[in-house]
């Protein structure tokens, strides 16, 4: 959906947003529960839905329930069809409503009764990109949703008093807890949190804004370090923080780089906000690093294993390879200049103006 709504937004075609708008209803009986809170699965022929066999005793995850609000308040705004939106309103309504242990989002949540289920929270994998939705529903409404920012920076203060650590080599990383005990490890998938804490703060302008900013460059720098510490110079899928061995695989499942784009998202988000080069420097490293180990005859595949030089390789080049790692290398290069410069008044109107006029192709018609 997300694809199609890009399309539309991006070319007026109203085909795009009717496909969308098509796929939209075609999903919507998997948020016919108890709680109005959706499967994780659904046949769209059928309009059956289920969750996951193996996810804490038939409960929803935190990340998919929560990484649809963008996708149908738009749905909803160029179709003038309230249904979408109210779907993903009501969901959040649920959240909001529960009581969060020490304020955190645990991972599982049951769509028949509205309670938490396993009491894991993660920024990473199940977890992510619920925050960071929050975080952007408030921006997409034009700093409006004042319930999405307070959730949000709700959420990140309790993050960072329970899941931000410092390793004994003065590592910044956060940490999965479950049942309020750190594991003490970090996820690629949890790489992106730099840039999201970079957003927060650059958007949020008060008396923590520089410790938001500060916590955003010490884990970019430490995903940073997962990959430089590697032979290949490509990041793990898991990396730990025991002394004398930190921001490295300890696990042979968790050594392997599956084409994943959430460090280079850091990269380009600090970058844009500090202007500091070594952001660029680092993307350009892990472009050079991806030719060297990634590039086959067919594209790109992934390694099994970061810390061999001639790693196998798995032989899957990932959808999200060009919709994400490539785009976020490409907009972090020298040559994109698009928005570079804040303090460029007259650049910025005319894009506001450009915004204003692909906008107005988006009324229903």
């Amino acid at each position: 959906m997300g694809s199609l709504l890009a399309c539309y937004a991006l070319t007026g075609d109203v085909m795009f947003r009717d496909k969308a708008a098509q796929l939209g209803e075609r999903m919507l009986p998997a948020f016919q529960t108890e709680t109005g809170i959706p499967h994780s699965l659904i046949n769209l022929h059928t309009g059956a839905s289920k969750n996951y066999g193996w996810a804490s005793s038939g409960c929803s995850i935190l990340s998919e329930i929560g990484t649809m609000h963008l996708e149908f308040t738009y749905l909803s705004d160029i179709t003038g069809n309230p249904v979408f939106k109210s779907k993903v309103e009501n969901v959040r309504k649920v959240l909001k409503n529960l009581e969060k242990p020490k304020g955190l989002y645990p991972n599982y949540i049951h769509p028949r009764t509205g309670k938490w289920g396993q009491h894991h929270m993660s920024l990473g994998g199940l977890g992510d990109s619920f925050y960071e939705y929050l975080l952007k529903a408030w921006i997409q409404s034009g700093k409006e949703d004042r319930e999405a920012r307070e959730m949000y920076d709700e959420a990140i203060a309790a993050i960072s008093e329970h899941m931000i650590k410092t390793s004994p080599g003065k590592l910044l990383y956060v940490s999965d807890l479950k049942y309020d005990r750190p594991e003490h490890k970090m996820g690629h998938l949890a790489c992106f949190a730099g840039g999201m804490f970079a957003l927060g703060a650059r958007t949020l302008e008060n008396e923590v804004s520089d410790k938001y900013m500060s916590i955003a460059a010490g884990l970019t720098n430490t995903c940073h370090e997962s990959y430089d510490r590697s032979v290949t110079k490509l990041g793990p899928e898991a990396f730990h923080f025991i002394e004398g061995n930190e921001a490295r695989s300890l696990k042979t499942g968790e050594k392997y780089y599956i084409l994943r784009p959430e460090t280079f998202e850091s990269y380009f988000v600090m970058w844009r906000l500090t202007k500091d080069p070594k952001y660029r420097e680092w993307g350009w490293e892990a472009v050079q690093a991806l030719e060297k180990h990634c590039r086959v005859p067919g594209g790109f595949t992934g390694l099994h294993n970061v810390y061999l030089a001639n790693s196998p390789k798995d032989d899957v080049q990932q959808s999200y390879f060009f919709a994400e790692t490539l785009k976020l290398h490409d907009v972090s290069s020298p040559t994109w200049n698009t928005c570079d410069d804040d303090d460029d008044d007259d650049k910025n109107e005319r894009e506001k103006k450009e915004i204003k006029r692909k906008r107005d192709k988006y009324s229903y018609d």
